[in-house]
């Protein structure tokens, strides 16, 4: 089982692009991370369905949050953060591939293996593993979300995150290392970009073409109430050229 359970941006200030995803999407805080302190960030989750979003800025010079902001050129995508059954495999799987981890953690409720982008290509890919009652549960616990993340669900406006849009120099190449990591054989898109379809959402590759270094450059998210958006949108001013919403620089294309 391997789940897209997590999307992470990281921002240059944190209160703007919160409001923004609020008055949006229709979202809501169900938990900040003291602990993400130790990294010179703070943070805040919102649930979207079952999955999350979660935005992550410096309080400080010098943080790998700061340098990523500095080489992608601003607010963006940063982390894919995946859910499976079993992390040992995935970690021997990992290990043989020469794969190196940027974080790598085991605690008693979770396990989190922080993948390094110069070797996965693309973005940051993260696999984790939740353990305990109701762990596999779609709505089940996730540590990173705090321990009340359901206090926070709102379905109004969006029900789930459906696909994460990879942009790289060699895509096919990025789709391809991808593959080997998670062992899912990649299919195409309508639009033939290589992609890969995970139990609950998909992970499509595609060329750099908004100017902007590879990374994480949008996301799919199912809509409850999409003309509510596009209303909140209007007031914000954040539609690409192709009528996608950008909420702290990551693209979303309402389905």
């Amino acid at each position: 089982m391997l789940r897209l359970r997590q999307i992470a941006l990281v921002a240059e200030k944190l209160a703007p692009v919160e409001q923004a995803l609020c008055d949006v999407l229709g979202v809501a805080v169900c938990y900040r991370d003291p602990a993400v302190a130790t990294f010179g960030l703070e943070n805040a989750l919102f649930p979207v369905g079952n999955q999350f979003l979660e935005v992550v800025a410096p309080t400080q010079p010098g943080t790998a949050g700061g340098r990523y902001l500095e080489r992608r050129g601003g607010d963006g995508g940063y982390m894919v953060i995946c859910q499976c059954d079993e992390h040992a495999p995935r970690r021997a799987r990992v290990e043989a591939l020469g794969v190196r981890t940027v974080f790598d953690r085991d605690m008693a409720d979770y396990q989190l293996m922080q993948l390094h982008p110069k070797d996965t290509g693309g973005s940051f890919l993260e696999i984790d593993a939740q353990l305990g009652a109701d762990a596999l549960a779609p709505d089940g616990p996730w540590h990173p979300a705090g321990p009340n993340w359901k206090a926070g669900q709102r379905l109004e406006r969006v029900t789930g995150i459906a696909a994460a849009e990879i942009q790289a120099d060699d895509p096919d190449a990025v789709a391809e290392r991808w593959s080997q990591i998670v062992e899912i054989p990649l299919t195409k898109t309508a639009e033939s970009d290589p992609e890969l379809v995970l139990d609950n959402a998909r992970i499509r590759f595609v060329p750099c073409r908004d100017g902007r270094p590879e990374g994480l450059g949008g996301i799919d998210i199912s809509c409850s109430d999409r003309d509510a958006i596009l209303a909140a949108v209007e007031r914000h001013g954040v539609v690409d050229d192709e009528h996608r919403i950008v909420l702290g620089g990551l693209r979303m294309t309402l389905l």
